[in-house]
């Protein structure tokens, strides 16, 4: 299926005092990791920042394209409209920059069940992961809409869209830890994610 890869890099890493997507998981930064790991389907990749569309350190993608959000400060939201808005494709898997160990044999699963719905996302016990999901272009006048009303919740997009919840059993088929959805925050979740990339069964490169 033809896919675009949407990477958010915007967040302001308050919690971390810096910029985490510099920060070395296994020898990789983290925007290293999450983009090697998207490589696998040899889309387009877009990583969309929230100030100057420039990356912190140069990245060795040929289909990479880096944007700026089109609404500034309108958080995750404003940034997946960012991306589907300058997407090639008509459906984009979405993910942070800041998940190390995404899981490729999961977002396969997630892209194949994709075709007739606008939102597949992950639901673990009624906790949605929607930056770990995929949006169509069908989203983008809702989302639009919820900007310009300042209702920057994700999943107050979900009634206007037709969705399909990838839900626990299924995941647990390709990820029974869940690790898709480890992302950093704080100093502990940096020393966690390190003990975990030296582990070569998370280590899911192409």
């Amino acid at each position: 299926m033809d896919i675009s890869c949407i990477v958010l890099v915007g967040g302001k890493s308050t919690r971390l005092g810096r910029n985490k997507i510099k920060e070395i998981i296994g020898n990789q930064s983290l925007l290293e990791r999450v983009i090697s790991r998207l490589a696998c389907f040899k889309s387009e990749i877009i990583v969309v920042t929230a100030r100057a569309p420039s990356l912190p350190q140069p990245i060795d993608y040929p289909k990479l394209k880096v944007v700026s959000d089109i609404y500034p400060d309108k958080g995750s939201l404003g940034g997946i409209y960012t991306g589907l808005r300058v997407s090639d494709s008509f459906h984009s898997l979405v993910v942070a920059g800041d998940m190390p160990f995404l899981n490729r044999d999961l977002l396969e699963y997630m892209i194949e069940n994709s075709n007739g719905f606008d939102v597949i996302v992950p639901r673990l016990d009624g906790i949605f992961e929607p930056l770990h999901a995929i949006y169509s272009k069908n989203c983008i006048a809702p989302m639009e809409s919820l900007i310009k009303q300042d209702d920057l919740q994700i999943l107050k997009l979900f009634p206007f869209v037709k969705m399909r919840y990838i839900e626990r059993e299924e995941i647990d088929r390709y990820d029974p830890r869940h690790l898709s959805f480890f992302n950093i925050n704080t100093e502990a979740d940096l020393r966690a994610g390190a003990e975990l990339a030296k582990r070569e069964d998370v280590d899911d490169k192409c």
